[in-house]
């Protein structure tokens, strides 16, 4: 996060509630003292001195409200924090940090996609402790080809594809490094045993060599300038820059067409990639729709 000078004097917990303000003001149009002593857990004294901070630090942004006895957002309001896009939809789609013990309440009404299956929170635990930890795990893992077997893995990330998560390791049954699906995983164990050079993340190839993706509208669209505008597309094109190991899964979730000659005509098909050559070497590039190897 790069912050103003002003910001920068200011301790990590003025820092959060500030932020919180310009949040709210910004996203939900105004704010009270309630709302910070509610989410913080501090007096009403100490809610009126951040909000008098918020207002030396950027007047034009609000505007108090004696009725309701709140600040609404200012017409002229600039944005103090550098919230991300996907910070923001999550904050108002699940309201993280608003109650983050028990049932989370969104601060907006989001319908969000149905996720039919999801990790289990114990399998969670133990794999993010052995990736921070720099450990091995033993896994019980369902394979779709071989069935359920005992696997020693060397995890070193977490990976979403928009439909499950997986983590990346180095599978030591199979002496290379694999994506497994985390829902196929149970009964996880840290083993002592030391995780190798070799299994490490710095000699997975796929996951350290970047590919830059260059994607345009479907040739067989009529108003290709739409998808233009829908993808933020400069000059006619999105270029995306993603690591070998997701590639696949990326250009399958967007429905991008990869043949050479943009061939598939779903409804669904809006993005073709017009440089297919530049999946040579990926490993998962058959998830890739239409892709054909040269």
């Amino acid at each position: 996060m790069i912050l103003t000078d002003s910001l920068t004097e200011l301790n990590q917990s003025q820092l959060a509630r500030l932020s919180h303000i310009d949040f709210k003001l910004n996203y939900l149009g105004s704010i009270g003292r309630t709302d910070l002593t509610r989410r913080f857990g501090i007096k009403e004294a100490a809610a009126t001195r951040d909000l008098s901070e918020y207002r030396r630090l950027a007047a034009g942004n609000l505007i108090f409200d004696g009725p309701s006895k709140r600040y609404l957002r200012a017409e002229t309001f600039k944005p103090l924090f550098p919230f991300s896009p996907s910070q923001v939809l999550t904050a108002l789609s699940h309201g993280l940090g608003e109650e983050f013990v028990g049932h989370h309440k969104p601060y907006i009404h989001c319908e969000i996609p149905v996720q039919l299956n999801t990790p289990s929170l114990e399998v969670l635990s133990m794999l993010s402790r052995a990736i921070h930890q720099k450990r091995v795990v033993e896994i019980k893992y369902r394979s779709l080809t071989s069935g359920t077997n005992v696997r020693e893995i060397t995890p070193f990330a977490l990976a979403d594809n928009g439909l499950r998560w997986h983590v990346r390791a180095f599978d030591r049954r199979r002496n290379r490094f694999s994506d497994f699906v985390m829902t196929r995983i149970s009964d996880p164990v840290i083993v002592q045993s030391q995780v190798l050079e070799h299994e490490s993340r710095e000699y997975d190839i796929q996951w350290n060599r970047i590919v830059e993706l260059e994607i345009i509208p479907h040739p067989r669209l009529k108003h290709r300038e739409t998808v233009e505008f829908d993808y933020g597309m400069k000059d006619g094109v999105l270029k995306v820059n993603v690591r070998a190991a997701v590639a696949g899964y990326v250009l399958r979730r967007w429905n991008v067409d990869c043949s050479k000659n943009h061939s598939l005509d779903g409804n669904e098909v809006h993005l073709w990639l017009r440089n297919s050559a530049a999946l040579y070497g990926v490993q998962n590039i058959l998830l890739a729709p239409g892709y054909e190897e040269p």
